[in-house]
């Protein structure tokens, strides 16, 4: 029975109720350094996940061509019009102060950074794929512990928005879980490795856009996960 995507899900729908809700009463100081704290974490977990690459071109040239493939399809700004269209949606029910509230591009800018942590993290597609082999939970059980607390803080800045995230994150996970019955027999170690790097890749990135460093479009590199897999097998064959 799979498990871990609900847990995951209840985890972000909860933290980012209860953010919104003490949104006022957290000090500032925490609000601005937790942030920091997660994006540190997040570039940790890449950085884990990149040295254990297979083939380093695999790598590279999956990132290259997601990207630009990313980038010709302009998804960062359609997941921007979706996460637009989400809190609009949110403040149809929830009613609040625009004086509390960031500017709509830096708004945009960290709801597409926590829709990559959340929804498209390597840390989540690899559990969720672990969980749907094996029945094992303990990756996407980890990972709630550190959303729950994620999405707390970022909803004391971005509100109930943050808890919407749930919805994709469920489905996205549930597939991947449920299909990876049919996806894992197909791929060999190396392409797993290839993969994971690459997903490393994407929170490397997420973690500098978290701490406000540097602002990647990691949403366009998304594709690079698609690619990863059939370019390592293509690598091995042909070298």
């Amino acid at each position: 029975m799979i498990i871990g995507p609900y847990i995951n899900g209840s985890a972000v729908l909860l933290g980012g109720i209860v953010g919104a809700l003490l949104s006022n009463r957290l000090p500032e100081r925490l609000r601005n350094s937790m942030p920091l704290i997660f994006g540190a974490a997040s570039m940790c977990m890449g950085i884990v996940l990149v040295v254990k690459v297979s083939h380093m071109p695999v790598m590279v040239l999956s990132v290259i061509l997601g990207a630009l493939l990313g980038e010709l399809c302009y998804l960062e700004k359609g997941i921007g019009k979706l996460g637009s269209k989400a809190r609009s949606l949110v403040e149809i029910f929830v009613k609040s102060d625009p004086g509390d509230q960031e500017s709509q591009e830096k708004f945009l800018q960290s709801y597409v950074a926590i829709i990559v942590l959340f929804c498209a993290s390597g840390t989540g597609i690899f559990g969720s794929m672990h969980e749907g082999m094996t029945g094992d939970t303990s990756v996407l059980i980890a990972k709630s512990f550190l959303d729950l607390f994620t999405a707390a803080i970022f909803a004391t800045t971005l509100g109930f928005a943050v808890a919407v995230v749930a919805v994709p994150q469920l489905i996205i996970q549930l597939l991947l879980a449920y299909g990876a019955v049919f996806i894992l027999p197909l791929t060999t170690p190396q392409m797993q490795a290839d993969f994971s790097a690459v997903g490393g890749v994407l929170m490397f990135a997420t973690g500098f856009r978290i701490c406000g460093i540097k602002i990647f479009p990691v949403a366009n590199m998304l594709p690079a996960l698609v690619l990863a897999m059939p370019i390592s097998s293509l690598w091995v064959h042909f070298f």
